[in-house]
């Protein structure tokens, strides 16, 4: 099989979108085109009409035609099947079979011809991997972009807290500028004049001042004197003059709530001032007919301190993991203490963690190909029937420790056939019409309900419902790795802390 050209023309013969397998002028497929509705005016229905060099396979698509142009001496079978995959590509990107959407559409469309054809040769393909092939969805960037809006909101954050700063100390001076007068009298004289006693008392309110900010009541005494009176007007000018430096702020009250508002619900979270998060993240390919292709987790524990007095410390982590994870420590972190008495301390015991930053001390990387090793296998069964296809999907949870939570099973779905009968069912389920998936809700998997079935029927074939992919969410993390106390360097006196665990989908496919 030699297939020239791929195209959507006109009932006319005027071409829409062509794509060329093989060297070919503009001039010579529009000329081929041009003559492929005159030589169809026999009367006859065909699938195929030839000329002495060309031999045109088409199918009517509404007002369009989708034609197919090869070499009279190529496998007409081929041909037909070739012509079908095309005819099912395009409603996959065009919701109406008009001129104007297969125009709107036309890079997508030549995508996926590109997948079909290769130097006039068909390629193995189905629907499905031509969806994923031309989706490129690529984990490294994904990555990326969740380092990068990670910087974005940390210098968000560091800009805000300069700007509070910066705030905070034109108040003060303000406040300062004008001690003088409301003790001295109306005349400017002693504010010039008391400048430096002004500084220096700047200097020991600032330095006083964080540690009565996070307090909840408010300071009596002659502080809160100070504060009546000079709030409105230089604060108005700070936020203008921070608004034509380009900074984003809507007042200066507006500000102080958020900020207040932010501090108030902080306390639900449960955030102690030695807070750590412990993340895995898990990527598993399976085969349809079983096999585990290729499963990759990895996780990692992230230290937040808040508190300075607390910088100096250790955590002392219990792996009760048997599967065979590769642990590796920060470069900074005391790796001889951890392999000896499995605790997370830094290797001068006189420095302190950073404060205020998230500091990942410890990560672990798992990859295997052990079937054992699947945290939830997905089996799923479609045969053909007389009306199309009838589906099984079943679930089974092989780690009773774990609990899943907003478990989605997404199967793809024929275009163009409607929606499926659904048999019987554990849970619920969604039709997405517009992106032709059916997808199977769960709102938890765990020991008790470590397994499920779903049934449904449509027409089809059996490669049209794969990939099968799977997203869920666990506060059990999959290797068993916790930190089950804190102590300080010094005394080895206990430390309360928080945590907060993980266990996310990056991706999950049955292929």
């Amino acid at each position: 099989m030699v297939l020239l050209a791929a195209a959507v023309c006109t009932k006319a013969g005027k071409a829409i979108v062509s794509r060329q397998f093989v060297e070919m002028t503009r001039t010579r497929i529009e000329g081929l085109l041009a003559a492929f509705p005159k030589l169809m005016n026999t009367g006859k229905q065909h699938t195929f009409v030839e000329t002495e060099s060309v031999r045109y396979v088409y199918q009517p698509m509404e007002k369009l035609y989708m034609v197919l142009i090869t070499t009279k001496n190529s496998n007409i079978l081929e041909d037909l099947e070739t012509l079908r995959l095309f005819s099912r590509v395009i409603p996959e990107y065009c919701r109406a079979l008009e001129e104007n959407e297969i125009s709107e559409h036309c890079f997508d469309l030549i995508f996926a011809f590109d997948e079909i054809v290769a130097l006039g040769y068909r390629e193995n393909v189905n629907l499905a991997q031509i969806r994923t092939f031309t989706e490129m969805d690529s984990h490294e960037e994904k990555v990326f972009r969740a380092v990068r809006e990670t910087q974005e909101r940390e210098a968000k954050a560091e800009m805000r807290r300069k700007a509070k700063e910066l705030q905070q100390a034109r108040r003060d001076a303000e406040r300062q500028g004008k001690k003088a007068p409301g003790f001295g009298g109306f005349g400017s004289s002693a504010v010039s004049g008391g400048s430096t006693a002004a500084m220096i008392t700047e200097t020991i309110i600032e330095t006083d001042k964080p540690k009565v900010a996070p307090a909840p009541a408010r300071s009596s005494g002659p502080s809160k004197a100070l504060k009546l009176g000079a709030k409105g007007k230089e604060v108005d000018n700070f936020v203008d003059k921070l608004k034509s430096e380009g900074e984003t702020i809507m007042s200066s009250n507006m500000g102080k709530r958020t900020s207040e508002t932010t501090k108030v619900h902080t306390p639900p979270i449960n955030m102690e001032s030695v807070h750590m998060k412990i993340e895995e993240k898990i990527t598993l390919t399976c085969g349809r007919d079983g096999g585990l292709q290729n499963m990759e987790l990895h996780g990692m524990i992230m230290l937040r301190i808040s508190d300075d007095k607390f910088g100096r410390i250790r955590l002392h982590v219990e792996n009760e993991d048997k599967k065979g994870v590769q642990l590796q420590t920060h470069p900074n972190v005391d790796k001889k203490l951890f392999t000896a008495e499995s605790l997370i301390g830094l290797k001068n015991p006189e420095k302190s963690f950073p404060v205020n930053s998230d500091v990942g001390v410890l990560k672990w990387r798992l990859q295997t190909t052990e079937e054992s090793f699947i945290p939830l296998t997905i089996n799923c069964w479609p045969s053909e029937s007389g009306n199309g296809c009838d589906v099984n999907i079943e679930y089974e949870l092989q780690e009773d420790n774990l609990e899943l939570n907003d478990v989605v099973i997404t199967i793809p779905l024929p275009s163009g056939v409607g929606a499926p009968v659904i048999g019987e069912i554990d849970g619920e389920y969604r039709h997405d019409s517009r992106r032709n998936t059916l997808e199977w809700c769960l709102p938890v998997i765990d020991a008790k309900n470590k397994s499920g079935s779903l049934e449904f029927s449509i027409a089809g074939q059996p490669n049209d419902f794969f990939p099968v992919q799977v997203s869920f969410i666990s506060k059990k993390n999959y290797c068993n790795i916790q930190v089950t106390k804190v102590t300080q360097v010094d005394g080895n006196s206990p430390v309360r802390f928080s945590t907060e665990t993980t266990f996310l989908v990056d991706k999950y496919e049955i292929l």
